[in-house]
């Protein structure tokens, strides 16, 4: 099968993105795959003329993830302007000739819809969750307001706006400071005085203008993957320092995690329901990983879905599918397999 795997693009989850991609690109071509990797912010710019040659490509590559995200503006400041608008040279040329496109793009335009919406437009089929979904999921005063409707826990927040200096003085001390429509941890912070409030709103402006103040949950920090509206094993996440931040994600010396988490088997069968309600009320996809806090006050707290979630081989949903007895190369099989069983790709 031919699979075009789609990363890079102009979030701050760039790096990670990259990083997924060619962990992607690597093991389905040890599934017997012809593979080619595409970034939407650089394009393709080989022939196009002889697009079976295209997917023969078998360099195999790896992409260490820096300490730090890069900006999302700096990242639009520099690239190259394309014919075909947001998509870079060729890129659309090459996804519609593909069988599917594996999607590994993270946050921003990668999993807030627009991509989706514009594939299905093209009818070219793609892994991960359709659009709608995307846009629910992604935007967390959204997913958060539908969780709540549906009577799951979520910390209590709000809406922040930078210049109602009423609203900033009144907040309640310890709250998490975080942009709206981000993944990775990007722009969060958790804030204990009005002094570092300011310094956590310049911060979290950067990755976008809209941004929430979430209540301060103490627990354990927890994460349940879905695949085929199957829960996976709980994972548990014990930073070094802090929390679960950018760099504890994704530098080796960051976090400790624990699949199966050693939990209660009431709790585990209760936070592995939760989450797929959570992926069911959002009308998430093939896959999915829902984040929660189980907090000292023995309630289990949702924080946000990741319609796209991390999927180099040592991101926390594939632990949980290692856990549960799938290779990394097993897990993006069963991704593509699925995808082609779905019902709005049956008929074509």
């Amino acid at each position: 099968m031919k699979i075009a795997v789609l990363g890079g693009g102009l979030s701050s989850e760039r790096e990670v993105s990259i990083a997924s991609a060619y962990e992607i690109h690597d093991a389905l071509i040890d599934k017997g795959h012809k593979v080619v990797f595409l970034d939407i912010y650089g394009g393709f710019n080989e022939e196009t003329d002889k697009l079976d040659e295209i997917f023969t490509d078998k360099k195999r590559g790896s992409y260490e993830i820096a300490k730090m995200p890069p900006k999302a503006s700096e990242l639009k400041k520099n690239r190259v302007p394309s014919p075909d608008g947001f998509w870079g040279v060729n890129i659309l040329t090459i996804c519609k000739y593909a069988d599917l496109v594996f999607l590994a793009l993270h946050g921003a335009e990668g999993e807030n819809g627009k991509v989706q919406a514009a594939f299905d437009l093209f009818g070219i089929r793609y892994t991960g969750t359709g659009y709608f979904g995307s846009v629910l999921a992604l935007d967390k005063h959204c997913s958060k307001q539908i969780m709540v409707q549906n009577q799951i826990i979520t910390p209590d927040w709000e809406i922040l706006s930078k210049s109602n200096e009423y609203q900033l003085k009144r907040l309640k001390f310890p709250v998490v400071i975080k942009p709206v429509s981000e993944g990775s941890s990007i722009g969060v912070s958790i804030v204990k005085n009005q002094k570092e409030l300011t310094s956590a709103l310049t911060d979290a402006i950067q990755y976008g203008d809209c941004l929430i103040a979430e209540e301060y949950i103490i627990g354990k920090e927890l994460s349940v993957g879905i695949l085929n509206h199957q829960a996976l094993p709980v994972i548990e996440i014990l930073p070094k320092v802090g929390f679960f931040n950018y760099h504890n994600k994704y530098q080796s010396d960051g976090a400790e995690e624990i699949c199966p988490a050693e939990l209660p088997t009431d709790l585990t069968l209760q936070l592995q329901k939760t989450a797929l309600k959570v992926h069911e009320i959002l009308g998430l996809g093939t896959y999915s990983r829902i984040d929660f806090i189980y907090g000292k006050d023995k309630l289990i707290h949702c924080l946000e879905a990741n319609t796209l979630p991390g999927m180099t081989s040592q991101s926390l949903f594939p632990k949980e599918a290692k856990a549960r007895g799938n290779s990394f190369a097993d897990l993006c099989d069963e991704i593509v397999r699925l995808t082609l069983l779905d019902e709005k790709y049956l008929n074509n």
